[in-house]
């Protein structure tokens, strides 16, 4: 075990200390943490296993060439409008989204289109925007929309040819 591993070991091992000690002597700000962790950790346990089995399914069933074509290297303007379009419909938000977003990598789409899709997924998701719809009304999501989907894409598109042209390679997992 390196260094680092250790200090994050030492590091959780505190903070789940701190909460456990809380919890019994009525500490007010950690029993709010330990509150906060467990609703996150509940919502993460109702969205990841059935996000992580639409990903498994995408992965089996979409072809690498189906995703070069659209969203690869000579897919052109084209492919940011499919990946914006594809985070649109991505629900859980970006924890959900990167897990496509390195799926999609590995089956050939560009970087500056993958970019686009994640910066998408934690903008323009279609139940969010329904949210921010019904409160601020349609035409403050309207101007939202116009003004960060054409950052998005070209921010994307900028980074991603910076990358590019620097070879840069995603690493693969251990």
């Amino acid at each position: 075990m390196g260094r680092t591993t250790i200090i994050r070991i030492a590091a959780i091992g505190a903070y789940l200390l701190f909460l456990l000690f809380s919890a019994l002597l009525g500490f007010s700000p950690g029993e709010k943490m330990l509150d906060n962790l467990s609703g996150f950790l509940m919502e993460m346990a109702k969205i990841l296993p059935c996000a992580f089995i639409l990903i498994g399914l995408f992965e089996v069933w979409v072809k690498k060439e189906s995703v070069e074509k659209h969203l690869g290297s000579k897919s052109g303007p084209l492919g940011y409008i499919w990946a914006v379009l594809l985070a649109a419909t991505t629900v859980g938000g970006v924890i959900v989204a990167l897990p496509v977003a390195y799926s999609l990598f590995r089956k050939g789409a560009k970087l500056g289109v993958i970019f686009a899709y994640i910066g998408a997924a934690a903008v323009c998701r279609i139940p969010m925007t329904i949210f921010e719809a019904s409160f601020l009304g349609l035409k403050f999501t309207a101007v939202r929309f116009l003004v960060s989907l054409p950052l998005i894409v070209l921010s994307s598109g900028i980074l991603g040819r910076f990358l590019e042209k620097r070879n840069y390679r995603i690493r693969e997992g251990k």
